[in-house]
């Protein structure tokens, strides 16, 4: 499968994991999301969401202006 990729940089809380909300529903489970962003509290909330609704962070990362979250849907 492969990787679909979202960019949500200039967008503030609460709207990244709004948007991720909506990209997974429309994914199956095991496909994987990258999420691009601008907003430094979504390196925390992104991943916060993605437990509680039982999807899996592969990846989180952060440079100086940058924050790239990779999950993997669940079930």
């Amino acid at each position: 499968m492969s990787r679909i990729k979202i960019d949500l940089s200039r967008m503030l809380c609460p709207m990244p994991v709004i948007k991720t909300q909506n990209q997974v529903n429309r994914m199956l489970s095991g496909q994987e999301l990258e999420i691009t962003c601008t907003d430094p509290g979504a390196l925390n909330d992104i991943p916060v969401w993605a437990r509680i609704n039982g999807h899996q962070i592969l990846a989180a990362n952060q440079t100086d202006d940058e924050v790239i979250i990779t999950l993997k849907v669940g079930g």
